[in-house]
């Protein structure tokens, strides 16, 4: 079973797949001054649902582009449900290659998948910044350690940025650090705890599956890592970014 297909399970019932709440997003939109007209892109949009809340509190159109067929239909009948079809389009292809109008949206949005490019934090903010107009604004979803040097005994193969050295890319890709949303422990424990139960929901429900033990390690994997260290060491936040000058 491949990554998205486990995803697909585990995140069957959450519709924000990050640490966050919809009143967060809500408040990175009133940061970012969202407004009826403005035009927002967003990068590994997911269920839909960052867009949707900012369509129906603020107004915009847009465009979220998502990999994964299942949350792009999944999306697609969310928007369609809330009447909002005809505002947010959903593409479903790797935003990886996505060719965007240059410079035409008021905001570029990446929650959480900075992944998508090789380079991560650092190439998502190079992208993104070709997206906006002169006086657009970025806001990133991104995953921070928060020490340091991990501890060798929970060391990753790649080790997470710290914020600071976040700062340093933000600055030297011509942006300024407007505000942060940062999730609560309670936003990590409500994410992962949602992202177990969409697997344990599904390894009840296919006892007989082939991949049924596939699908028992990723979870005890998932589990074993976030009460490990990851509860404890990592962070994560929305950083909303403004063009320098």
């Amino acid at each position: 079973m491949n990554f998205f297909d486990l995803k697909d399970i585990s995140e069957r019932y959450l519709e924000l797949v990050n640490p966050t709440t919809p009143e967060k997003v809500l408040q990175a939109g009133q940061v970012l001054g969202l407004k009826t007209g403005q035009r927002v892109i967003d990068f590994g949009s997911g269920f839909g649902e960052v867009l949707a809340l900012w369509a129906e509190h603020f107004g915009i159109s847009g465009v979220g582009i998502d990999i994964r067929w299942n949350a792009c239909q999944r999306a697609k009948e969310k928007l369609h449900a809330r009447g909002l079809t005809g505002r947010i389009e959903i593409v479903c292809r790797n935003a990886n290659d996505y060719p965007f109008e240059l410079n035409s949206y008021d905001v570029a949005a990446c929650i959480g998948a900075t992944f998508i490019w090789d380079g991560g934090f650092r190439a998502a903010l190079q992208v993104m910044k070709k997206a906006i107009h002169t006086s657009g604004k970025l806001v990133v979803g991104e995953a921070h350690s928060q020490v340091d040097v991990l501890p060798v005994e929970y060391g990753r193969k790649e080790q997470l940025l710290t914020e600071y050295e976040l700062l340093q890319i933000i600055r030297q890709e011509g942006f300024e650090l407007e505000y942060i949303v940062r999730a609560s422990r309670d936003d990590w424990d409500r994410y992962e705890s949602g992202n177990w139960v969409g697997l344990l929901r599904w390894i009840e429900a296919n006892p007989d599956h082939p991949e049924r033990l596939q699908v028992i390690e990723h979870l005890r994997e998932s589990q074993d890592e976030y009460l490990r260290y990851a509860r404890q060491y990592f962070g994560w936040a929305m950083y909303i970014l403004t063009p320098c000058g």
